[in-house]
């Protein structure tokens, strides 16, 4: 069960203008169940991304980072997503390139396309070839239904060990203009993001121009997806994928101005939700945490010691038990790799509870007050640095038996 994570309602899920979305059960890894979509995009559609910096980067993002670029090279506009669930395509080879490709081939015969035109992604089980022919198979059933209003079906067909869809909408008033934005993303472990296994695709009916896209994009991953961590472990198929399909009235052209500005703010919320909600889904999680870190030198310091926080299993299972160890926090901050940090002006807050002075326990702190935040199911953990005005905050969950459990036995 998510994390104060409420299940979306399909209905709340609104169509975007200018994209339709298709989807299939092609048992890719298990029978009766959805692991196949398809997403369609309207002419003059523009598409940016940011993919995994794992080496071992899956087949299907070579070929979609590829294919991103050869449109930044004059070629056709992306006019196509296609993803699989049930098997990652990773460490796969060439026979993975070449099953990549050849779904974005079928996809494109499928819609009068060229392959160069097909975005391909897949999550699942890595070191496995992709099952091609049960791919192929499967696409032409899901692209019979594309509909606009599929996204919740979207959702629930990119999960692997997700309990539950992740979906979000919004719509906006912008220099007069409504703009619509839907958003899907999956994820539970192998997640840490470096741009997490994780998948996020947010369309808008903005029309908005290549070069302020791939900025919007960038913008928005390091304020949501990149600010994530379940386990600390990078995926090798993580990608987030934003599609302006221009069907609606507003155009943005620049990335300045106040239309730019509050269009990054609002794709920036979307997006933050969707993340959380992977956080909140994480595998086993019981908590969901708050990591801030404040008066730092630079944003990067701030984040290196959020991460350190939020990777230490020691500090997550204490936070399981509810268990008000909190030196933990202190020597998680201390081997973050910030070797000028000045330990004797750092103070260190659980939500309300004043647990570190000057870097020592503040002799006002009770540890029943440590333990009476560690037991609610969302908690903030606050550091103030005193070296300046930087500041970040990263999300995070705690680590269970449950998570153990689950990546014990992730191929059954």
């Amino acid at each position: 069960m998510a994390v104060n994570s409420p299940l979306p309602v399909a209905a709340d899920l609104k169509p975007v203008d200018g994209i339709e979305i298709g989807y299939a059960e092609a048992g890719i890894k298990k029978p009766n169940r959805k692991d196949l979509l398809v997403m369609k995009l309207a002419e003059g559609a523009t598409v940016a991304g940011v993919f995994t910096k794992n080496r071992f980067c899956a087949a299907p993002v070579q070929v979609s980072k590829a294919n991103l670029a050869a449109v930044q090279s004059g070629g056709k506009p992306i006019r196509a997503l296609v993803v699989n669930t049930g098997n990652a395509n990773a460490a796969t080879g060439e026979q993975g390139l070449a099953n990549a490709q050849a779904t974005c081939a079928e996809v494109a015969k499928l819609l009068g396309l060229d392959a160069q035109q097909v975005l391909p992604f897949s999550t699942g089980v890595i070191l496995e070839q992709l099952p091609i022919q049960k791919v192929v198979a499967g696409l032409p059933a899901a692209v019979s239904n594309l509909k606009a209003d599929n996204w919740f079906n979207a959702a629930e067909a990119i999960m692997t060990t997700d309990t539950q869809p992740k979906a979000a909408s919004r719509t906006v008033t912008i220099g007069g203009h409504t703009v619509t934005m839907t958003g899907i993303s999956k994820g539970a472990g192998m997640i840490k993001p470096n741009m997490a296994t994780m998948l996020g695709y947010l369309a808008i009916d903005a029309r908005v121009a290549q070069p302020v896209l791939d900025e919007l994009v960038k913008h928005a991953a390091d304020h949501s997806f990149n600010s994530i961590t379940i386990d600390g472990d990078t995926s090798t198929n993580d990608s987030f994928i934003i599609v302006a399909t221009g069907a609606g009235s507003l155009a943005v052209d620049a990335a300045s101005g106040a239309d730019y500005e509050a269009l990054k703010e609002a794709v920036t919320d979307i997006s933050r939700n969707l993340a959380q909600q992977i956080i909140r889904d994480g595998e086993g999680a019981t908590k969901f945490m708050t990591i801030t870190v404040e008066q730092g030198s630079d944003v990067e310091e701030c984040r290196k010691i959020a991460y350190s926080i939020a990777h230490s299993p020691l500090v997550k299972t204490a936070f399981f038990a509810s268990d008000p160890n909190l030196g933990r926090i202190l020597a998680a901050i201390g081997y973050a790799g910030v070797d000028d940090l000045d330990t004797t002006k750092l103070d260190l807050y659980l939500d309300d509870v004043w647990v570190a002075k000057s870097g020592g326990r503040n002799p006002d702190y009770k540890e029943e007050d440590g333990q009476r935040v560690m037991k609610q199911a969302e908690i903030t953990v606050r550091v103030t640095l005193g070296r300046g005005n930087a500041t970040a905050t990263v999300w995070t969950c705690d680590l269970s038996h449950d998570y153990v459990s689950i990546n014990a036995d992730y191929r059954s």
